[in-house]
């Protein structure tokens, strides 16, 4: 079993690629150059075909899968076969085949299998196909880049194409600058990075220069608003939610997310005043990643009349998101959607 990071891939396919990747993530670009440096290796060790299957609906065909994997081209002696599945599920007939896809790569060089999920949770990753596959070949987790590493992210791929920002606090407040017009978009992220090449030569890059080049390409997601939120980041808060009320995302479903987060802070502190541990406690409520160790911070110092008072700022603000007054609330859903933001934002302090 081997697993691999992206940082540690181009290193590993230098030794020759293996006959079995599973790439599991859902960072389309980062996906998409691992996806592409396994391939170019593969090219360069005589994998010169290549077929690929998505696998759609519950009644996919998995026989044409098996052959494939299974024969060798007249022209070519060696080929890839990719198999993506965008649901991450890939059935039980699926799963059966994807072990016999497993233990066939043993010492199999005529064949490069890549399998393709999206980003899966831990009872899947610890299901018998998924196993399989780590078992029998090297595994790729695609995670995504966190706001907190988006700045040093783009002066890494700056730094690729021979430019950089100034050195110290100027050329960090660029980096935030363009981190902050990227955020949650690091396709545009890499395009602009791109666009830099193209209007300016290698060098040292001036804030104005990447002011005046870098669009305002930031893809805001209520996800990620959560993931602010419960950091008690304020201003990038209000800035997200800004972004998505300009690009007319629904008010309910920013309530939803953030009432989300309540209603989850308060079932687990219930469950630790019961006696419980912290980590089972975030274990069966389902919280893992980035919003365990956001919980992990939160919870200790919050107290069970915060909770309570944000419990019900939720009722209230899920009556105004659906057209009903309250006494001493904004009327407008988006001024009370960013009050009880703020709110969850002061948590524990």
């Amino acid at each position: 079993m081997t697993q691999i990071s992206l940082s540690q891939l181009a290193a590993h396919l230098a030794k020759g690629p293996r006959p079995l990747y599973t790439l599991h993530g859902d960072e389309a670009l980062l996906q998409q150059e691992a996806l592409d440096a396994i391939r170019a290796a593969a090219r360069a060790q005589g994998y010169t075909e290549r077929s690929s299957f998505t696998v759609a609906g519950a009644h996919f065909d998995w026989s044409a899968v098996l052959a494939a994997g299974g024969s060798l081209s007249l022209f070519a002696d060696r080929q890839i076969v990719e198999i993506r599945i965008p649901s991450g599920k890939p059935g039980k007939d699926g799963g059966a085949a994807l072990q016999q896809i497993a233990q066939a790569a043993q010492g199999n060089d005529s064949v490069l299998t890549l399998v393709v999920l999206p980003r899966l949770d831990k009872a899947t990753r610890t299901g018998a196909w998924f196993s399989a596959l780590e078992a029998h070949g090297a595994t790729v987790q695609i995670d995504p880049v966190e706001r907190a590493q988006l700045p040093a992210w783009i002066a890494q791929r700056l730094a690729a194409q021979g430019q950089r920002v100034a050195a110290g606090e100027e050329g960090q407040r660029t980096l935030q600058f363009f981190a902050d017009r990227v955020e949650g978009n690091l396709l545009a992220a890499h395009q602009e990075i791109q666009k830099l090449a193209l209007l300016h030569p290698q060098g040292e890059l001036s804030r104005e220069q990447v002011e005046a080049a870098v669009l305002n390409v930031a893809r805001y997601d209520v996800f990620k608003l959560s993931e602010a939120v419960l950091s008690g980041q304020v201003a990038r808060t209000q800035r997200m939610l800004d972004g998505l009320q300009a690009e007319g995302e629904a008010e309910v479903l920013v309530h939803w997310a953030l009432a989300e987060d309540i209603r989850a802070l308060k079932r687990v502190k219930d469950a630790m005043n019961a006696g419980k541990p912290l980590p089972m406690a975030l274990r069966e409520n389902r919280v893992w990643g980035v919003k365990e160790r956001l919980y992990e911070r939160l919870l200790p110092q919050a107290s069970d009349a915060q909770l309570a008072r944000l419990l019900q700022s939720a009722h209230v603000v899920d009556g105004i998101v659906k057209g009903l007054k309250q006494a001493d609330w904004p009327q407008d859903g988006w001024q009370a959607l960013s009050r009880l933001a703020l709110q969850l934002c002061r948590l524990g302090r």
